[in-house]
C-alpha cells in the first residue's frame, strides 16, 4: 500500500506539459486495450493532442531520460493511429488480442517512468547570460533561495547577500571590470561551503588568464598547519627557488612576505573548489597560501628541521605551470581500477575503494567486493580496514550494496529530498529511499574505515552509515568533505561572460528525516572521525619527511586496541 502511495504521488515530479502527455496517452492505451462495441472518435485524436504537448516540451528544453521514453511512445502511438483521424465513418472495432497486449505494454512502459520521475525530473537551466552582471546575480539568488537544498541547514540570509554583492556587481558592470566579475562571483558561490558547487567551465589549470596572473607563479614548496597552529613545509620541488635558498621538508614558516605565516595562511581564500569544512580549508591554503603572481619576490623567514637558526631568504615565484598546486591535488588515472582488496602480512584484510563507479577492467566493482569479503572470510582475517581517502564519490547504489556485506540489520541508507517545481516546495522523492539490506557474504569482523578531506560525495556514504556501529570506529586527520549533497538534475545558470554555475539539486537525508554529510554554517559536517589523527610534530615527521603511512598505521593500532 505505501509503495502505491508513494508511486502515485510521484506524478507530481512531471511538469503540466508532461503530466498532458501521460494522461493522453494512457486514456488512449487504455481505451484501444479494450473492447468497445461501436468506435469513440474522441479516442482518435488523444495522441494527437500528447504529440502536440511533446512538441511544446522539447521546444522549452525538456529533454530528460524520462521525458525521452514517453516522447518515444507519444511519437509510436500517434504514427499507429494517425490514419484514424482520416477515417470519416469508422467501423464499429474489432477486437484484436495482440493490439491488446501491445497496448498494455505501452502503458506499463508509460507509468514505469514514474519511479525514475523524481530523480530525472525536469530541472531548467536559467539562461541569464544576456542580462547585466548585476540583472544576473539577482535573478540567480531569487533561483537559489527557493531551491538550493541547504539553504536553511547553512543558515543562508538571502538578503544579506543581494545587498552586499548586487552592488559590487553593477560597479563592475559600470566599469567594464570582468575579472572583478568573475572574482566575485566566486566569492559568492564559495561562501555556501558546498564542494558540489562549481563554475562548470572555468577550466583553471587550461586557460584562465585570472588564476594565472593571481597564483600562476609557485616558489618550489606547498604547506601545512599543524593542530598547534605551526606552519610547516611538507614539500619542496628540486631546483626550485626554496630549495637554492635551503628551505627543507619540515621547515617552519615563521613569517611570509612580512606578516606571520598563521595569518597569512588564514587570509588564503583561492581554491580549486568551495572549502566545504574547517579540514578541507586547512589543507587547501597551505596549498594556496605560497603561490603568487609569477616573477614575484618575497621575503621568507624560516627554521629547519632540527636546527634552532631563524634564517631569511628572498623567494622569487616562478611559472612551475602550477606543479605544487598538481603534486598536492591527487588526480586518478584511467587504469586504476575502483577497487584493490589484499590481505595485508600482519593477518588483516585490506580495501582500497578508489571511486563508486565501474570501469574498463572492473565492470561490476560490487561482485569484486563480494568475491574479496568471502575471501576474507575463508581467511579469518582478524580485522578489515576500508580505505575511502581520496575518494571522489559516484553511484550511491554501488556504495549501498557494498554496504549489504558490513551492515548487521536493514538500515536506511538515505532518502533523498528535492524541490518540488509544481508545489514549490522540498518533497522527499519516497521511490529513491535508499535501505540496506545485509547480504552473504557478511563481514561481521571489526571494521576500521579511513578518509579525508577528499573524501567527498558518496564517499562519505559508507562511514556515515557505518558510525555508531559497535564493530566500527572511523579514523583520519580530519572530517570528510561535507559535500554529501545529491546531483541528480542539477540547478545550472547560464550567467555573463559565458560562465555556467551549477549546484547540486538535493539533499540527503537519515532515516530520522535529517540532512546527513553537507557542511553546515560554520563548516562543521562530514563524516566524523571516532578516532582522530593528531596533525603534530610526530606524525607529520613520519608522513611528510620519511614518507610512511601514518593513517594506516593508525588504523592498524585501532583494530589492535578493538581486541582489548
Amino acid at each position: 500500500m505505501r509503495f502505491l502511495i508513494d508511486f502515485i504521488t510521484s506524478f507530481t515530479w512531471f511538469t503540466i506539459l508532461e503530466m498532458i502527455i501521460i494522461l493522453m496517452n494512457l486514456v488512449a492505451l487504455i481505451g484501444y486495450a479494450v473492447p468497445k462495441s461501436k468506435p469513440h472518435r474522441w479516442l482518435d485524436f488523444l495522441p494527437s493532442i500528447a504529440l502536440i504537448a511533446m512538441i511544446v516540451s522539447i521546444l522549452t528544453g525538456n529533454i530528460t531520460l524520462v521525458s525521452i521514453v514517453f516522447y518515444g511512445l507519444t511519437l509510436i502511438l500517434f504514427l499507429c493511429t494517425m490514419w484514424k483521424l482520416f477515417k470519416r465513418n469508422p467501423a464499429a472495432p474489432r477486437f484484436h488480442v495482440g493490439k491488446s497486449v501491445l497496448c498494455v505494454c505501452g502503458v506499463i512502459a508509460m507509468l514505469s517512468t514514474f519511479i525514475y520521475a523524481g530523480e530525472f525530473r525536469y530541472n531548467p537551466t536559467s539562461e541569464l547570460s544576456d542580462l547585466s552582471y548585476s540583472q544576473a546575480f539577482v535573478q540567480l539568488n531569487e533561483r537559489l533561495s527557493k531551491e538550493y537544498p541547504f539553504g536553511e541547514w547553512k543558515k543562508v540570509n538571502w538578503q544579506e547577500l543581494k545587498e552586499k554583492y548586487e552592488p559590487l556587481f553593477k560597479k563592475w558592470e559600470e566599469e567594464k571590470n570582468k575579472n572583478a566579475y568573475y572574482k566575485t562571483l566566486r566569492e559568492y558561490l564559495y561562501s555556501f561551503r558546498d564542494g558540489h558547487i562549481k563554475i562548470v567551465n572555468e577550466n583553471l589549470y587550461e586557460d584562465n588568464p585570472l588564476f594565472k596572473s593571481e597564483v600562476g607563479g609557485g616558489f618550489g614548496i606547498s604547506t601545512i598547519q599543524l593542530d598547534n597552529g605551526k606552519v610547516l613545509v611538507n614539500l619542496v620541488l628540486q631546483g626550485s627557488s626554496a630549495e637554492k635558498n635551503g628551505i627543507k621538508v619540515g621547515a617552519e614558516i615563521i613569517t611570509w612576505n612580512g606578516s606571520k605565516a598563521q595569518d597569512v595562511y588564514r587570509r588564503t581564500t583561492w581554491s580549486e573548489n568551495p572549502m566545504a569544512t574547517d579540514g578541507d580549508a586547512r589543507f587547501n591554503q597551505g596549498r594556496f597560501m605560497v603561490r603568487a603572481p609569477i616573477g614575484t619576490e618575497i621575503s621568507v623567514t624560516f627554521t629547519n628541521r632540527d636546527e634552532t637558526q631563524i634564517r631569511t631568504a628572498t623567494l622569487k615565484a616562478e611559472d612551475d605551470n602550477y606543479e605544487t598546486l598538481k603534486k598536492t591535488r591527487l588526480k586518478l588515472k584511467k587504469e586504476d581500477d575502483p577497487i584493490e582488496a589484499k590481505i595485508l602480512e600482519n593477518g588483516y584484510g585490506y580495501v582500497k575503494v578508489r571511486y563508486f563507479l565501474p570501469s574498463e577492467t572492473m565492470p561490476n566493482p560490487g561482485k569484486v567486493v563480494e568475491e574479496k569479503v568471502k575471501g576474507f572470510n575463508d581467511q579469518h582475517i582478524k580485522g578489515l580496514i576500508i580505505d575511502l581517502r581520496d575518494n571522489p564519490g559516484g553511484n550511491d547504489d554501488l556504495v549501498a550494496d557494498m554496504a549489504g556485506f558490513l551492515v548487521p540489520k536493514e538500515m536506511i541508507y538515505e532518502k533523498v529530498s528535492y524541490y518540488n517545481r509544481l508545489l514549490g516546495t522540498f518533497e522527499i522523492n519516497s521511490l529513491e529511499t535508499r535501505t540496506i539490506t545485509p547480504v552473504a557474504p557478511h563481514f561481521e569482523g571489526k571494521i576500521v574505515i579511513l578518509f579525508n578531506h577528499r573524501t567527498t560525495s558518496s564517499g562519505e556514504g559508507l562511514p556515515i552509515l557505518l558510525k555508531g556501529l559497535p564493530n566500527v570506529k572511523n579514523v583520519g586527520f580530519t572530517t570528510t568533505n561535507g559535500s554529501f549533497g545529491v546531483v541528480s538534475s542539477p540547478i545550472e545558470v547560464e550567467m555573463p561572460e559565458g560562465y555556467m554555475v551549477r549546484f547540486p539539486d538535493g539533499r540527503s537525508l537519515s532515516g530520522d528525516f535529517v540532512i546527513q554529510g553537507d557542511s553546515d554554517h560554520a563548516g562543521h559536517g562530514g563524516a566524523i572521525p571516532d578516532v582522530f589523527i593528531p596533525l603534530n610534530e610526530e606524525t607529520f615527521t613520519e608522513k611528510y619527511v620519511h614518507g610512511r603511512d601514518v593513517e594506516l598505521e593508525y588504523a592498524l593500532k585501532v583494530l589492535k586496541d578493538f581486541a582489548h
